[in-house]
């Protein structure tokens, strides 16, 4: 017999099939399936480097057709113009390769729809003026041919020459011999799981799933499933189960994600302790004194999860009981950008992007520092990135773009801030106003240009520039400088009397999420979450300090995918290079905490930050 039931064959995969290792896969693991349906078709799945192309045939007037139905033939879709003549230049012009690459292989898969006693032996035909491209028994670098559809019964593969070989069956017997001349083994998904391609098949179905694919392992046959969903997930979850072949009719977004697989994955071996609040003064009525705002830029809910499944589980801002919602959308734009969004939450009013302390009017306003001044609160701002940018600078500065970097550095001498540490030292010691910094001395602000420096004071108001390479990012060896630069600004501010003001920015969980790259996303998070641990900490110690966590906006569109909080392992999708118009979490720590629970705009931040000192 030749078939076995898929009862009987399940009966006996089912015993004791070992999974074996398996290659990562890559673009070259893609199969184009109905490649003739794509309005470009070959190029657009050969461009995209598939090793699989497929295309249906029909015999018609002596010549092959591409088409899945006879009804759809088209007197220009000949296989001979569509895939055999194009692709034979493609493969004299890589100097007798399929690819450019070398190491890169290709498949072409022919479908016969009907009739292959009369259509194997037309191909054949058709295949002669191309025999060095297709003979790989002769040529391994040859383009493979692979015949599958309507085909002959294993016993008469030996019929046919070697340069063509069969796509295989796993219900199907071979002898050793009929086994040779299989190019792979395919099935229908269907057959073994009612699973559509989203979240994970049952436990049951994953087994079923798993020994057909290592039955063909088996048989040292790579295999590939059709009648599968695109989508990153069902590509995901077919490569943990050991397929070789990603069936697609997308070559294009394929390639794609596997292209940036490196950047959409990361795994945190070691995870961070992270600080248990006391609660001693959370959501009381207590008096609010200090206020510590703390700002991921491009910090989603995504990115957040992100981190706590990263570390292991765990995260500081994950501790925190109270929490809001924050609407980012600017004045002039469902989206916003840093500028328009820090700007909300500095100076209490929604306005355009790009403007940096500057109504919708084009008029200034008095920012959050300057207000709280007047109460008699001290200031430090602290990013770890240029301190001339978006989300630091609308704490001190007011102009029209957020570009004017030397305009916004010269406006640090109209403000408020007391301490103001971060990068782009060029902005200040080399600014067309060459007085700026003499004017900065002479209003008391001492310079350092590192943060050991800066450790060393005591007292008085700062300035701290650091080189660029200070402010490089966690994964190229930044170390620590966000965390020391809170704890020493909290350090010299905590010495006055009617309280403080800090906001500090991670800036560079945006730049992660501007470049879809997950490992520079979540390494950023982390170094935030460990300045919201140091806050929590200062925050019971005092008893009077309000911490609050949010971000100016989302930024990457991420999505979560794959992940494993016991082995700190994510992967994930970004939609988009740009920021989203999501709404982003506040959390809220100590005294009035719960103020800032429900949803509003991110310019009620201010006002709920004002209230608190104006209701005293």
């Amino acid at each position: 017999m030749n078939k076995l039931s898929r009862y009987t064959f399940f009966a006996l995969l089912l015993l004791a099939v070992q999974t074996q290792a398996q290659q990562p896969l890559s673009a070259n693991s893609g199969h184009s399936h109905n490649d003739y349906k794509q309005n470009i078709p070959l190029l657009r799945a050969y461009y995209a480097g598939m090793g699989s192309i497929e295309a249906d045939v029909f015999l018609k007037d002596g010549q092959l057709f591409v088409a899945h139905e006879l009804k759809e033939i088209k007197p220009e879709a000949t296989l001979l113009k569509q895939y055999l003549e194009p692709l034979y230049r493609l493969y004299k012009e890589n100097g007798n390769h399929p690819y450019k690459d070398p190491k890169l292989k290709l498949q072409l898969v022919i479908d016969v729809k009907e009739d292959y006693p009369h259509v194997l032996p037309q191909l054949l035909k058709e295949l002669k003026p191309f025999q060095d491209m297709v003979n790989r028994p002769i040529n391994p670098d040859a383009v493979s041919i692979v015949i599958s559809g309507d085909m002959p019964v294993p016993a008469n593969f030996k019929d046919y020459p070697a340069l063509i070989s069969f796509d295989g069956r796993p219900t199907t017997v071979y002898t050793d011999a009929e086994l040779e001349r299989v190019a792979m083994i395919s099935d229908e998904l269907t057959h073994y799981t009612v699973w559509n391609g989203k979240g994970t098949p049952t436990h049951i179905d994953e087994v079923k799933l798993k020994a057909v694919i290592d039955a063909a392992h088996q048989k040292g046959k790579p295999f590939r499933f059709w009648a599968t969903q695109d989508s990153p997930n069902t590509w995901l979850e077919l490569e943990k189960f050991g397929v070789d072949w990603i069936n697609t009719d997308a070559p294009e977004k394929l390639r794609d994600f596997y292209l940036r697989k490196d950047k959409l994955t990361y795994t945190n071996p070691v995870p961070y302790p992270v600080y248990q609040p006391a609660y001693k003064v959370d959501g009381t009525a207590k008096k609010v004194k200090n206020v510590i705002l703390l700002i991921g830029d491009g910090m989603g809910l995504a990115q957040i999860h992100a981190g706590w499944i990263a570390n292991h589980g765990n995260l500081n801002i994950a501790m925190i009981r109270n929490s809001g919602f924050s609407q980012t959308a600017a004045s002039n734009s469902g989206n916003t950008d840093s500028a328009a969004g820090g700007s909300a939450i500095a100076m209490g009013e929604k306005t355009n992007n790009r403007y940096i302390g500057m109504g919708p009017d084009d008029k200034k306003r008095t920012n959050l520092v300057d207000t709280l001044a007047t109460y008699g609160l001290i200031s430090g701002i602290i990013s770890v990135g240029d301190i001339t940018d978006a989300t630091p600078a609308v704490f001190y500065a007011h102009q029209l773009d957020r570009s004017y970097s030397e305009a916004i550095a010269k406006d640090f001498l109209d403000s408020h801030v007391d301490i103001l540490v971060g990068s782009n030292q060029k902005s200040f010691l080399q600014n067309p106003d060459q007085t700026l910094m003499t004017k900065l001395e002479s209003k008391g602000y001492t310079l350092s240009k590192s943060i050991a420096d800066f450790k060393q004071k005591s007292k008085g108001k700062h300035l701290v520039l650091l080189p660029d390479s200070a402010t490089r990012p966690v994964k190229d060896g930044r170390g620590d400088m966000l965390s020391q630069s809170l704890k020493q600004t909290i350090k010299l501010l905590s010495a006055n009397k009617k309280g403080f003001f800090i906001m500090a920015e991670g800036a560079q969980i945006d730049y992660g999420g501007h470049v879809n790259d997950l490992k520079y996303v979540v390494t950023e998070l982390h170094d935030f979450d460990k300045m919201v641990g140091d806050a929590l900490r200062f925050a019971d110690q005092d008893g009077e300090t309000l911490v609050l966590i949010t971000a100016d906006h989302e930024t990457g569109g991420l999505t979560l995918l794959d992940a494993s909080a016991a082995e700190g392992r994510i992967q994930g999708e970004f939609s988009t290079n740009d920021h989203t118009n999501i709404m982003v979490p506040v959390y809220a720590y100590g005294p009035h905490s719960g103020d800032f629970t429900g949803t509003y705009p991110n310019n009620e931040i201010f006002k709920k930050i004002l209230r608190l000192f104006t209701a005293h």
